[in-house]
């Protein structure tokens, strides 16, 4: 059982604004001895001294300070449940907050975005995804994510799964294939290897692979976001390990680039959507197949044209959870 009602902390806090508990009876319209008792069954339930009775106007305690901090937040958020619940009647959600890796900025955003208004009247977006966002969804700081791939099981929340994709070698346009480890290894003396930055799971991903295969690659230069990598790679004078989603981040530097498959095992990696379960009703879903159609009618030909040999690896939506 909660130790008080919000009643008892509006009166709390008109007792704070006006100084006095009879000053507060009549901006309320209760009597002196209601606003009174209020606050002493207030304190006894709290087992605090809210209030400095020997000074006037009164005076709050530490606890009394802590107590209108708090209380204060409480009463802002219950006044706008019956807005937010109109709103709802409407038939739109006061606000969704979503976070993507930057691989999907380019293709999703635009298209999301004109999805998401009709559903809501706020839409907020977070790129750059970083393992904080992940505490974000968990602490309700966001609702929705594009790009994770490590918490299916995890109580309370659902997964559609996006798109399963490779990784490949991109350089400039008529750099010879690197077709073994060791062309992999000498390519790094006439360009320079372009890293993704360590922060990303991209840059975590592809380190760890190149030490599964004993490469090791000089460190030159790192970028923070997939169209940095690929700037420098159009650039010339520059190679690196990069994915279609990210290659489709190029836009129009796509014509300056070359792809080839990556010597050795292959590695993948697999981005779906997660949020939290039976809470958004069918917006996640739907957002998830708006996702899986871009992909395909957007980043399938771009494969088909730069990297043909990488389609039969690129799985989207439910080709994955059927493998």
């Amino acid at each position: 059982m909660l130790p008080f009602e919000l009643r008892s902390l509006e009166v709390f806090l008109s007792v704070c604004e006006h100084g006095t508990m009879s000053a507060a009876a009549r901006a309320l319209g209760l009597t002196q001895s209601a606003v009174s008792q209020v606050i002493n069954d207030l304190e006894q339930r709290t087992k605090s001294r809210l209030f400095d009775r020997e000074v006037r106007p009164l005076g709050l305690t530490l606890g009394g300070v802590v107590l209108r901090q708090r209380a204060s937040s409480l009463i802002a958020d219950a006044r706008l449940i019956t807005p937010l619940l109109q709103d709802v009647g409407r038939g739109k959600l006061p606000l969704i907050r979503v976070g993507l890796v930057d691989s999907f900025s380019r293709l999703l955003i635009p298209e999301l975005f004109n999805h998401l208004i009709q559903r809501a009247e706020h839409v907020s977006f977070v790129s750059g995804l970083t393992a904080s966002h992940v505490d974000d969804i968990l602490a309700r700081r966001l609702d929705v994510l594009l790009g994770i791939d490590e918490f299916e099981t995890v109580d309370g929340l659902e997964t559609w799964p996006l798109i399963e994709e490779p990784f490949f070698v991109v350089a400039p346009y008529g750099t010879p294939a690197p077709e073994t480890r060791e062309q992999l290894q000498a390519l790094c003396q006439s360009l320079a290897f372009i890293r993704y930055h360590p922060r990303r799971k991209m840059g975590v991903s592809i380190e760890r692979h190149l030490r599964r295969i004993g490469l090791d690659l000089p460190r030159t230069h790192e970028f923070d976001t997939p169209f940095g990598v690929a700037a420098m790679v159009a650039n010339g004078g520059a190679w690196a390990i990069t994915t279609p989603l990210c290659l489709y981040e190029a836009g129009d530097l796509v014509s300056k680039l070359q792809c080839f498959p990556l010597p050795g095992p292959g590695f993948k990696r697999r981005l779906s959507l997660l949020s939290r379960a039976r809470e958004l009703a069918k917006v996640p879903q739907l957002a998830a197949g708006l996702t899986t159609t871009l992909l395909e009618n957007e980043l399938l030909p771009l494969i088909r044209t730069h990297a043909p040999w990488a389609e039969s690896a690129t799985l989207i939506g439910e080709k994955i959870r059927n493998t």
